[in-house]
């Protein structure tokens, strides 16, 4: 039977590629001169130490900036609660998402029986398999799930006839 599986997963290299830009135009900017500001990963995780909140929001537009142009989409970025450090200084923790997390991908298993289309969707982990008997059932979901609107961007992979 034809099957294709819809994931969300995001490439870390083009996400290391992005920060080391981002830590290249924080040594040349003005406005950044004389600043202790850095930005670093470790596994999912990136930290922004900023010296001010304002700083910090730059820092902000500079990580989305650089993602969409490494074709990254920048919804995969969540945010958590700005902390403060010694003086002015904050810090952030910004976690990269992936992977379909339990709430989305029922939601989008609803969405998907609901459009009714003959095909059998199936949680598989962090992914979701969708098979069906007819390729073009199989197209027709893709095109569906393309135009709905949800937090995560997904990819559609391991199409099989």
């Amino acid at each position: 039977m034809p099957s294709f599986d819809i994931v969300s997963k995001t490439d870390l290299a083009e996400v290391d590629n992005a920060l080391n830009n981002i830590r290249r135009e924080i040594e040349t900017r003005y406005d950044f001169k004389g600043s202790h500001c850095k930005i670093e990963r470790a596994d999912q995780a990136i930290t922004i130490h900023a010296d001010d909140d304002l700083k910090l929001k730059q820092m902000h537009e500079l990580l989305q900036g650089h993602l969409t142009r490494r074709n990254v989409d920048a919804k995969v970025l969540d945010y958590k609660p700005v902390e403060k450090s010694a003086g002015q200084s904050v810090r952030q923790i910004v976690v990269v998402r992936e992977g379909l997390d339990k709430e989305l991908a029922k939601k989008l298993v609803k969405e998907i029986k609901g459009s009714k289309v003959k095909v059998q969707v199936a949680i598989q982990g962090d992914e979701l398999r969708v098979t069906g008997k007819k390729r073009d059932d199989l197209q027709e979901v893709i095109a569906f799930c393309k135009g709905l609107k949800f937090e995560m961007p997904l990819q559609y992979i391991n199409f099989r006839d």
